[in-house]
């Protein structure tokens, strides 16, 4: 490449990485929000956490415009080509990321007036606070191109998908014991189910940090650590 070409590359490169720094500072805003939202049985906060997520969907869209128009003008290839395909995968994730949060955000509202048990979403904060800290992690070490460190939120994973099935079980205790709580726990399962798989779009950038380094993909399989699919309930964002 001429130095004029690598550097409108580099300009390009910083474009997306600057968009995808907002799109995740958005991200963790909207997971903390409607969490906080459930938590305090915030029905307006909920309904801003809708309206904010338009802003992530808009991001997504610039990165892809911009990460397409790269590759036909720039034809990147090797550790280029991995920064602008790495750019991509990770929009994707928080934009899901997103989604998740307004499906909490949904059920803040859906539970407006009923009966709810303040004891029973304690559980729903404990495993928000373990998955925002693994989505920061990882987006730190996207910024730093830090595998190790990218690596480590692979591996904790499986902490998440623990806590969910004890979660999980507390839950349906509750359910049993006392039918008033059934239609309130039952909202908690739906939020805390998107919050695992917040924490698995988080495991998923760190395998894009992982291809991004090293130039080939993580083969080895996640360490898991979910044991309710063997009780059939049926997910619904």
């Amino acid at each position: 490449m001429t130095d004029h070409i690598v550097s409108a590359f580099d300009a390009d490169l910083k474009e997306l990485g600057d968009k995808l720094a907002e799109m995740g500072g958005l991200c963790e805003k909207l997971v903390a929000e409607s969490v906080g939202a459930l938590l305090k049985r915030d029905s307006p906060l909920a309904r801003r956490v809708i309206e904010w997520d338009r802003s992530i969907d808009r991001l997504q869209h610039e990165i892809e415009e911009r990460a397409i128009l790269t590759i036909a003008k720039r034809a990147p290839v090797a550790i280029d080509l991995r920064e602008v395909v790495a750019a991509l995968r990770i929009a994707n994730d928080l934009e899901r990321i997103g989604d998740l949060a307004k499906n909490i955000a949904k059920r803040v509202i859906a539970l407006d007036g009923q009966f709810q048990p303040p004891k029973l979403a304690h559980g729903v904060e404990h495993i928000s606070d373990l998955t925002l800290g693994q989505l920061k992690e990882v987006l730190d070490a996207y910024t730093q191109r830090d595998e190790a460190r990218a690596m480590e939120v692979w591996r904790r994973d499986g902490e998440i998908d623990s806590l969910y099935t004890s979660l999980f079980r507390e839950l349906l205790t509750y359910m049993m014991e006392d039918p008033r709580n059934i239609g309130f726990c039952a909202h908690l399962l739906f939020c805390a189910k998107n919050v695992e798989r917040i924490g698995d779009h988080a495991t998923n950038i760190a395998e894009t940090i992982y291809y991004l380094v090293n130039g080939e993909p993580l083969l080895d399989d996640r360490p898991k650590g979910d044991t309710t699919s063997s009780t059939k309930i049926e997910y619904q964002g």
